[in-house]
């Protein structure tokens, strides 16, 4: 993923490493304790039908029972949940990806793609680029998060949305700046969400026609939900209708069977021809007269913030946008309850009482994790027509020496916040500001967020190559590998108090002869039986690639490497057919779009441009995935 490297918190709020620090010091990380006993393990490993289901078919209605709460049967365990052969740090660099012997993988949907059958197609040709229109009937670039909603049985067919982060301009462009708005329009158009059905034929994962297949990207029509909706400062003096969505992360899924996609950092498409100077806001969420270079605002108005007839257009971008994967005829629809942050992804689990629970993490350096709850249940609220993620409240999380913390609410009934903004719209979409104004704990980049069997809720906290004192998770400065935390909430997921510990230190597996070595950790996806599947993104120990590991959810120390994607790669987002017997992962910005790195997907010859594309994972002994 392509991150903002400034850091705009300034706020004095506690950061997390000086919490961690103090809790370091009460006990030893490595000793897992009570928590992960056996007996905590097994009752972890107890069925649950809630998490079960919306892991293996989000168009399948979860059980308003919450996570870790059901009956089911217990999973049988012999031993470890992960018996594959590692790929060796000697085998996990170079310009193709590999995988455990074990296992084997197939190419899917590289960009370019189209999205039906016999539409335009681009191959990696460097001298005849797709121009803008056909970029709209093609897969987009940058493959990030994703989600398979199945058809049938979904085990061989089913609609794939995914997200398309980033594309820089010598990759797409080929050029070092756009020259034209049609070289804009390329740009925009290759990013955003594609919806493709895909289908298994002989053996193989292929698209199929479809009805449903469709481009959404920064000129697709939207609309706007929940508390922000009709405010003025969604509107701009130019009255241009509401479009766009840009810089899509991660993603989540609904047990109503649509997809959540996240706009993470939107602040970078936006530049300044003329005189500007940032407000308070514009400051907090990055924005700079150059953007990320990408020079969109010299050719589009839209996203020059020296233009005053498109002032606010910028508020507009960095919310949850909700997708309907099997009606191509509905419009997304921004989920402005969930605030405006640059998300990373939105992890939706069932609480107690049916409610729905939205964890969601803000990926820049010292920036906040924040949790969304439902009105009430969620299968009421849509029967009286209305959104679960329109109705709510948003909390901010802040933790505490004792490994304690709290969900601190984000209303106009806190004297603070009802003191700095005007209403719950402008708050919400400021609602960075609102985490430091109510002090909540400033994180090392809190990226994907996943919730295991029974109730542990994981996040990967990247790296933080700003930190300048060594203290707490990191003990020394700055923390380029970062490192993973786990929290329960009280209440089954709706309360407003949680405990909190290290799942692991990234630094703690680089040993000279430790193969479970990895940095960065990016994407992560618990499955019904206690795995934890570990993406990276960033440098990795031992001259490795980017990778994906598993872990045991038992025991941190039980960390294997299934697959290493290709050079200057990262390895992102996670999907399973629901027998689990196939995944779905991506390889985003292989070589950095430079072939003279690799030529992935095709083969190797030192000409043809890589090409962002979907890896389709099997057993070779027909198993589930991660065993």
């Amino acid at each position: 993923m392509i991150h903002d490297n400034g850091t705009s918190n300034q706020s004095g709020n506690r950061s997390f490493q000086d919490v961690l620090q103090a809790r370091l010091s009460r006990r030893n990380v490595l000793a897992r304790g009570a928590a992960l006993s056996a007996t905590g393990f097994l009752a972890a490993l107890a069925g649950n039908k809630a998490l079960v289901q919306g892991a293996v078919a989000a168009t399948t209605q979860l059980a308003d029972t919450p996570v870790g709460s059901g009956s089911g049967t217990a999973i049988a365990q012999s031993g470890s949940l992960i018996n594959f052969p590692i790929v060796p740090a000697a085998e996990g660099s170079g310009p193709v990806p590999n995988i455990s012997s074990d296992y084997q993988y197939d190419v899917l949907i590289p960009w370019g793609t189209p999205l039906q059958p016999g539409g335009p197609e681009y191959t990696g040709n460097p001298n005849s680029r797709p121009t803008a229109a056909q970029q709209t009937q093609q897969v987009g670039i940058g493959h990030d998060g994703m989600w398979l909603f199945p058809i049938g049985m979904g085990n061989d067919h089913g609609v794939l949305a995914i997200n398309h982060e980033f594309g820089t301009n010598p990759h797409v462009l080929g050029k070092a700046a756009p020259e034209s708005l049609e070289d804009v329009r390329l740009s925009q158009h290759a990013h955003g969400v594609s919806v493709v059905e895909v289908k298994k034929v002989s053996g193989k994962w292929q698209v199929v026609a479809s009805n449903k297949s469709r481009r959404i990207h920064v000129n697709t029509p939207v609309t706007y939900s929940g508390p922000v909706a009709n405010s003025k400062l969604l509107k701009t003096a130019a009255n241009d209708p509401f479009l766009g969505t840009v810089n899509n992360c991660a993603s989540g899924y609904t047990p109503w069977g649509t997809y959540l996609t996240c706009e993470e950092n939107f602040n970078g498409y936006f530049g300044a021809t003329g005189e500007w100077t940032p407000t308070e806001a514009q400051a907090r969420y990055g924005f700079s007269a150059n953007g990320f270079g990408y020079g969109w605002q010299n050719f589009d108005e839209r996203f020059d913030l020296s233009n005053p007839d498109y002032a606010n257009e910028e508020n507009r971008f960095g919310w949850v946008v909700e997708i309907d994967p099997m009606d191509a005829s509905q419009t997304p629809v921004k989920r402005t309850a969930l605030g405006r942050i640059k998300h990373e992804n939105a992890e939706l689990v069932v609480g107690r009482g049916g409610r729905a629970v939205v964890y969601m993490g803000d990926d820049e350096r010292f920036d906040y994790i924040y949790k969304f709850v439902s009105e009430s249940n969620w299968r009421s609220m849509r029967a009286r027509g209305i959104s679960p993620l329109d109705r709510g409240k948003l909390y901010v999380a802040k933790f505490n020496d004792d490994g304690t913390g709290s969900w601190l609410e984000l209303t106009m009934t806190n004297p603070a916040l009802k003191a700095r903004f005007a209403d719950q719209a402008e708050m919400l979409t400021y609602v960075r500001i609102a985490g430091d104004v109510v002090g909540a704990t400033k994180m090392d980049r809190p990226e994907w967020i996943t919730t295991g069997p029974d109730g542990d809720v994981y996040c990967a906290l990247t790296n933080n190559s700003r930190r300048q004192v060594a203290d707490a998770a990191n003990p020394v400065a700055p923390n380029p590998d970062g490192h993973i935390i786990k929290w329960r909430d009280s209440n089954q997921f709706t309360g407003t108090t949680f405990t909190w510990d290290i799942f692991v230190l990234a630094r703690d597996t680089h040993g000279a002869d430790d193969e479970r070595t990895f940095s960065s950790p990016d994407g992560l996806w618990a499955d019904p039986d206690g795995r934890l599947f570990i993406e990276t993104d960033g440098g990795q120990q031992k001259g490795l690639n980017d990778q994906m590991l598993v872990a045991d959810g038992a025991n941190s120390d039980e960390i294997r490497r299934m697959f290493t994607g290709v050079t200057g790669c990262e390895v992102t987002g996670l999907t399973v057919t629901p027998d689990r017997k196939t995944m779905f992962i991506n390889l985003q910005h292989p070589g950095d779009g430079d072939p003279a790195l690799t030529n992935f997907p095709a083969p190797v010859d030192g000409v043809t441009i890589p090409r962002d594309a979907t890896i389709v994972i099997t057993k070779k002994d027909g198993g589930i995935v991660g065993s």
